[in-house]
């Protein structure tokens, strides 16, 4: 019986380790297409989501390269930022960086109302709150490694 019980769990623990490998593997393949394919590939498929024409797609293609770079940069300075010491923010620091993020996402917003129509931007919509939820339900889940009780907003 201990000899069936060791068995199991090794099979468990074997399995456990394969999926995490894959996933890992993933996410390296994302990381070694440059910055252009990842916008490329980022165009088409809102093109397909939200069936774009010519000239959304130019404005797209434009507005997702801007995001890209700027995110890039942003992550450059985390990066070196995490490198030198783990810094605690300030209450001022904290209010300071969440205010200009709600700021870039309404710039984001107005310019993705310019850009859609009625129908794609509310579909566009709909997708980042589908997504949304969908990264706050992993966090939610990975912090700790026990799942937490997550709050519904309507």
């Amino acid at each position: 019986m201990k000899k069936l019980f060791i068995a199991a769990l090794l099979v468990v623990g074997m399995t456990s380790f394969a999926q995490e490998r894959e996933a890992t593997t993933e996410r390296a393949q994302m990381e070694q297409m440059t910055l252009e394919q990842r916008n490329q590939l980022h165009l088409k498929k809102m093109t397909l989501e939200l069936d774009l024409n010519v000239s959304q797609q130019k404005e797209m293609s434009k507005f997702i390269a801007e995001e890209s770079a700027k995110r890039e940069s942003r992550m450059a300075e985390r990066k070196a930022t995490k490198d030198v010491k783990k810094k605690q923010f300030t209450a001022d620091e904290r209010f300071a960086k969440k205010n200009q993020m709600l700021d870039e996402q309404i710039v984001m917003k107005e310019r993705m109302k310019k850009i859609l129509s009625a129908d794609q931007y509310k579909k566009w919509e709909e997708i980042k709150g589908k997504r949304h939820h969908g990264i706050k339900k992993r966090m939610v889940h990975h912090k700790e490694g026990k799942p937490a009780k997550m709050e519904e907003k309507k």
